[in-house]
């Protein structure tokens, strides 16, 4: 099949997918969050005032990265289309409510913007840093590792309003072949670094996951901080990406929370399914991303009355 009719039944399935996502919305939420994703929650997907229920806006329950309009703010990149191994330049803006770039932020975890860009088998993921210019156009290089359609997410919060996830797609042409979910494991190995996750999601309720990082045979005890943590987690859902992520339990110099080997997180999945678990950590003053399959099986009834917070410190967007 050549590229620009792979492209157009890729378009076909998208306008599909997303027209049934307001449908399917009650079902899903970010990890961290109970079943009804609740205002106030930072960079989650939710918030921004009152919510109306038009083609434009997503109602409280839908998921972040799955629109690229969500309350008053869209997302627009100066392009879609990238060459596939090559270094270029990833240029784009997030419009506010008045049609202007937005060019005041408030910053999570040291940065004003978070972005991710992951090929939509889930087979590729970065999580970069852009910089912004005084107009409000964020850039950065980019290289798209091989062909493929891929998916850019942008978590932020406005100044004054409420964590915010948009996504939209990008595309590298040419040939290629879409990988399977590699299955869940317990284990993983990056960078000369072994990961064991421990814990498993239950739909609906509060899931203690812990993420234990060794090196030749040995705990590694001095992670260093990355990004005001010791781990960042970001979780996208199988099949539609949905965007979910996470912050460990705790924080650097808090005077409880060590310096590994192990960073905990408190998660909630409302909806059984596949995840895709990418942990980045730093250590020898490089970050380093472990990736996980997760299933979450179904729960056994619905969250706990406090599950929203589960009485941790840890916190998402």
């Amino acid at each position: 099949m050549n590229t620009p009719t792979k492209l157009a039944g890729f378009a076909l399935v998208l306008a599909v997918a997303l027209g049934g996502a307001a449908g399917i919305g009650h079902a899903v939420g970010p990890i961290g969050a109970p079943a009804r994703m609740h205002h106030g929650t930072a960079a989650s997907g939710a918030g921004h005032g009152d919510h109306t229920t038009d083609s434009n806006t997503a109602t409280e329950e839908t998921p972040g990265g799955l629109m690229v309009t969500q309350h008053g703010y869209t997302l627009e990149a100066a392009t879609d289309t990238l060459t596939a191994g090559q270094p270029q330049t990833l240029s784009f803006v997030v419009r506010g409510p008045d049609g202007k770039p937005v060019t005041d932020y408030t910053a999570t975890h040291e940065k004003d913007l978070h972005l991710i860009v992951v090929r939509r088998d889930l087979a590729s993921f970065q999580h970069l840093h852009p910089t912004r210019d005084a107009a409000g156009t964020w850039s950065i290089p980019l290289t798209l590792p091989s062909a493929g359609e891929y998916r850019m997410f942008t978590d932020f919060a406005p100044a004054g309003g409420q964590g915010l996830t948009l996504g939209t797609d990008l595309f590298a042409a040419g040939e290629f072949t879409p990988q399977p979910l590699p299955a869940p494991v317990a284990s993983v190995k990056t960078d000369g670094y072994s990961v064991n996750l421990e814990g498993r999601l239950e739909a609906g309720k509060t899931s203690r996951l812990t993420l234990t990082v060794s090196k030749d045979g040995k705990p590694v005890t001095d992670l260093q901080p990355y990004l005001a943590a010791y781990g960042h987690l970001v979780a996208l859902r199988a099949g539609d990406l949905a965007y979910l992520h996470v912050h460990p339990d705790g924080m650097p110099g808090d005077g409880r929370t060590p310096a590994g080997p192990g960073i905990t997180f408190y998660a909630t999945v409302p909806s059984a399914g596949d995840y895709r678990l990418f942990l980045d950590f730093k250590h020898g003053d490089t970050v380093h991303t472990a990736a996980f399959t997760a299933h979450a099986e179904p729960g056994t009834g619905p969250a706990e009355a406090g599950d929203e917070h589960g009485g941790h410190d840890g916190h998402q967007h």
